[in-house]
């Protein structure tokens, strides 16, 4: 026979002081809009225990008042489907390319599949979600240029040019937690695929979002990618160029870096990069005085 057994007390002083510690943060942060980038390896796990955990932590910022928008990328899921369709992906220095059939391909993939999921996800945890179909809210024109600037043509992948953020803002109003596909459309409703990454920091931008959180494979920004315990906590953004020159911010890095800074520019207050594996890694940066990720200020 089991017998049940009550927490000590140091267990019980220990959740305490952890409730404690994050009052202020809840109390600072009520009625902010929090923009949460929702990508990464973890999307395609196996184990749906890691999926549940990020759902957790985007319904337990709503609960305590914080207006959460998420902002989905859907990479692998995206293959997947064009692989089934017999249809090989192709990438341009890291970059998908788009032509009329893969976009279609990639809309229904998002909106239907992708985002449908995490709207359950969330919902299961007794959140709100609205699921918003991208090409409703991003003004596209077609991609013509790289980070670096250098003339690209990948097909329909789409360079925003506004935000319609008034429905996102009714929909918050509403009491709604707005999930977002990253498809956008132009004036001749054309679709076009478009980087998640930018898609959140144009939506944390054209919202004002107090914070910006991405997602990410890895614990944050690492000084040595081969060792996690070089993360870089705090990142003022005047030492991003250099850190560029150096090679430590670079690959995948680049895009949520580059469009970090452009949020930071525009209004949004702080941005943060999380691992999405580690458990409840969203509520630990967010709500803990140390934080577990790195963020970027001004």
């Amino acid at each position: 026979m089991q017998i049940a057994t009550t927490p000590s007390e140091e267990e019980v002083i220990a959740k305490a002081k952890v409730l404690l510690e994050a009052l202020p943060y809840i109390q600072q942060f009520k009625d902010s809009i929090f923009v949460v980038k929702y990508g990464g390896s973890f999307m395609d796990d196996p184990d749906p225990e890691v999926r549940n955990r990020v759902a957790e932590d985007i319904v337990f910022l709503a609960a305590v008042g914080i207006h959460v928008v998420v902002v989905h990328g859907g990479g692998k899921a995206i293959s997947a489907s064009m692989e089934k369709a017999g249809i090989k992906p192709v990438f341009i220095n890291g970059l998908r390319f788009t032509d009329k059939e893969t976009v279609s391909i990639v809309e229904e993939t998002l909106n239907k599949s992708v985002n449908l999921d995490i709207c359950e996800l969330v919902q299961a945890k007794l959140g709100r979600p609205l699921g918003m179909a991208g090409q409703t809210l991003f003004c596209c024109t077609k991609l013509e240029k790289d980070a670096e600037g250098n003339p690209v043509d990948l097909g329909f992948v789409g360079q925003v040019k506004s935000v319609e953020s008034r429905l996102i803002k009714r929909a918050i109003s509403q009491g709604y937690t707005p999930i977002i596909s990253p498809i956008g459309s132009d004036e001749d409703d054309n679709l076009y695929n478009i980087n998640a990454d930018v898609a959140a920091a144009h939506v944390a931008c054209h919202l004002r979002a107090r914070r910006l959180v991405y997602m990410t494979d890895v614990p944050g920004l690492l000084r040595d990618p081969e060792d996690y315990d070089s993360i870089i906590s705090t990142l003022p953004a005047s030492e991003v160029d250099s850190l560029k020159q150096e090679g430590i911010i670079g690959k995948g890095m680049l895009p949520k870096v580059d469009s970090a800074i452009k949020a930071l520019q525009e209004g949004v207050h702080r941005v943060h990069f999380v691992h999405g594996r580690l458990p409840h890694s969203i509520l630990l940066e967010i709500f803990t005085d140390k934080g577990v990720g790195t963020e970027i200020v001004h």
